[in-house]
């Protein structure tokens, strides 16, 4: 298994951002990483967005969710296609910091054990804080606190409510989300989605 003590690291690609003589940026190439972010700063509201949107049972499974794994189940054959999955977060987060996004059993079982692991040596604060600073966002940003500088221009901490649904529900489809591509879904009055 790999070791715990080097999971808060993150393998960065190189970004550029160019700006004008005023320090305003025109623009970005490359993947955004925002700087960590501690779960006792983060707001009660994001957490909980996420946690509805991605897990729901969360704070009370051991890192498999059989009743998630039923209701996927029941509505992929309803749909007579795969509709929707059963991963936990923990899981989730097994598979980026370790896996391959190459689709089979041999890497679900692996996913399976550990998210296992994760769960005996880490709290579900210590998890929920690596996952939601590792995720994909959208726009070429990796974490929540680069998802917010991008798309709210502030801090992760300062998130309102209808930011935090907004970012929560990025992780379910970042490019469909994406307030850049869809502003209209994504604003609200007094809301400025910055570019």
């Amino acid at each position: 298994l790999p070791s715990i003590q080097n999971l808060s690291s993150t393998k960065r690609q190189a970004s550029v951002t160019i700006t004008d003589s005023t320090g305003r940026e025109i623009v970005t190439y490359g993947e955004l990483y925002g700087r960590p972010i501690k779960f006792s700063e983060l707001p009660k509201s994001l957490i909980d967005a996420v946690i509805a949107t991605e897990d729901r049972r969360f704070f009370s499974h051991k890192g498999f969710d059989l009743k998630a794994v039923f209701r996927a189940i029941i509505a992929n054959i309803r749909a007579g296609h795969i509709r929707e999955g059963a991963s936990t977060l923990t899981q989730q987060l097994a598979k980026n910091l370790f896996l391959k996004p190459k689709r089979t059993i041999r890497r679900k079982v692996q996913e399976l054990l550990l998210s296992f692991w994760l769960e005996a040596n880490f709290s579900k604060e210590q998890i929920f804080t690596l996952y939601i600073n590792r995720v994909y966002f959208g726009a070429g940003t990796f974490g929540v606190e680069a998802a917010t500088q991008r798309y709210f221009g502030k801090s992760a901490k300062e998130v309102d409510l209808f930011e935090a649904a907004t970012l929560a529900g990025l992780l379910k489809a970042p490019s469909r989300y994406s307030p850049f591509r869809s502003k209209g879904i994504a604003e609200k009055p007094g809301l400025t989605v910055t570019n």
